[in-house]
């Protein structure tokens, strides 16, 4: 067996567009949520997908991160809001 890709990060070279995907219940909520970690007019925002019981709905939100450090505060800051079920 070979074990010598296991526990590889990527390479990322920074900074970068990065994308986080954001799931939850209420576009609206969740974009407000956006706007309290990241400049709006700096990040662009989608619309993503639906859950088929239409009880869940997804936004990506893509915005430039200096660093690696940048991007787990940007994902963690995301995940902490109520509004915000999942971050992907």
């Amino acid at each position: 067996m070979n074990t010598s890709n296991s526990g590889c990060k990527p390479e990322i070279h920074y900074p970068c567009r990065w994308q986080f995907r954001l799931i939850g219940e209420e576009r609206a909520a969740m974009v407000a949520a956006v706007g309290t970690v990241v400049d709006i007019s700096a990040c662009e925002i989608a619309d993503g997908n639906v859950s088929s019981g239409g009880r869940y709905l997804s936004v990506t939100v893509e915005t430039t991160v200096a660093d690696e450090a940048e991007r787990l505060r940007l994902y963690q800051q995301f995940a902490a809001d109520p509004a915000v079920r999942a971050v992907l």
